[in-house]
């Protein structure tokens, strides 16, 4: 076909991101904060909005977010940030910068789709390893794929998605090791730090020799800002210095920017959110326990697994049965082996959790 004739021909066989319609739907799917702001702060944050030069290109605003974010960070000293386009653009950028040739971008699996996508579509090899059933790191498989491939790039989601759980911290810590030892980057990904008890962060504080060749990104999208989309990366100055050479001059809106600055002037409400949606996941973990036929994980993150019994089906069923009551989850279950019979629910407010609570009893009956 003539209009494919200059498309990679990988491009050509690789899926696209999907994202389902969610239209009319309890949107339980896609690990948003599920809060929006008071009508107040709504007024107060149009006005700001209205008033920001969008004839001209961000400029020293950019720089104010920066700082706010290292302020509300406790970001350490000699680090600098970088800012995406999400954090989907920072890991696209750090595969464009590792571009060398065999360069291999390495992460466990079941992970983040985007640390797989960006690899290829830059030209990195990528090499997934398998978690253990119990969703934990494989230290020894793990261990044998960095010596074997000495990869650019390690990805380490802390919280892991869609298993929601905190790894071994020493298991992380010899992985970090291995990787540093021959100057490959590690990097640690906290998009769901807001709803966790651990961070990385105070690691490379209490320890930054072995954590020097660690980029630690992070997101506001699940901080309570999905729509605006705005990632950061820290890491020690130099390294910064280098990345930045290759992030678009504009990549961060001056709309985006404002939307940021407002909401971390307003951290208080949106750590209140964060705590809530804690609140509510411990509470539907709970009632789940007396629900027969499922199999729930802990989590650390503003969703969990659900595993059901039944034949292989038995998660597509539920998902439809879900989706039919205009309820949607995620069905991971052909993700990866280890998630077999699962579905990812996000947490969602009280009453939305109430429904999918009430809608989940009425099948499994």
């Amino acid at each position: 076909m003539s209009y494919l004739k200059h498309i990679r021909h990988d491009l050509q066989d690789m899926q696209a991101y999907t994202v389902q319609d969610a239209v009319g739907m309890v949107k339980l799917d896609a690990m948003e904060n599920p809060h929006r702001l008071s009508p107040d702060l709504q007024a107060q944050l149009g006005a700001r909005l209205g008033a920001v030069a969008v004839n001209r290109y961000p400029g020293s605003r950019i720089d104010d977010l920066k700082q706010a974010i290292a302020i509300h960070t406790g970001m350490p000293e000699g680090y600098s940030l970088m800012l995406g386009n999400g954090s989907d653009e920072l890991i696209s950028l750090l595969s464009l910068a590792c571009q060398t040739p065999g360069a291999v971008a390495l992460a466990p699996e079941p992970g983040f789709v985007m640390y797989a996508m960006s690899a290829k579509l830059q030209g990195l090899r990528y090499v997934p390893v398998a978690l253990r059933e119990d969703f934990e790191l494989d230290e020894a498989a793990m261990s044998e794929a960095i010596a074997a491939h000495q990869p650019a790039i390690m990805y380490l989601a802390y919280p892991n998605n869609p298993t929601a759980n905190l790894w071994d911290s020493q298991v992380m810590r010899r992985l970090i090791a291995q990787v540093s030892a021959y100057g490959g980057w590690v990097v640690l990904d906290e998009a769901y730090q807001p709803f966790s008890s651990e961070t990385w962060l105070e690691e490379i504080k209490r320890d930054p020799s072995a954590n020097a060749q660690v980029l630690l990104m992070r997101t506001l999208s699940k901080f309570g800002l999905a729509g605006v989309r705005i990632g950061y990366m820290l890491a020690p100055d130099k390294v910064i210095q280098q990345l930045d050479k290759i992030r678009p001059p504009y990549n961060i809106s001056v709309l985006n920017a404002e939307c940021a600055l407002f909401a971390l002037e307003h951290a208080d409400v949106f750590e209140k959110q964060a705590a809530d949606v804690c609140h509510e996941r411990e509470r539907m973990l709970k009632q789940l326990a007396a629900y027969p036929g499922v199999t729930f994980y802990p989590s650390q993150a503003n969703m969990f697994l659900l595993r059901l019994q039944g034949d292989d089906e038995a998660a597509t069923q539920v998902f439809n049965a879900l989706k039919a009551r205009n309820i949607l989850v995620k069905n991971v279950s052909k993700m990866h082996p280890v998630l077999h019979h699962c579905l990812r629910i996000t947490v969602g407010t009280s009453t939305e959790n109430d429904q999918l609570l009430t809608a989940l009893k009425e099948i499994l009956a």
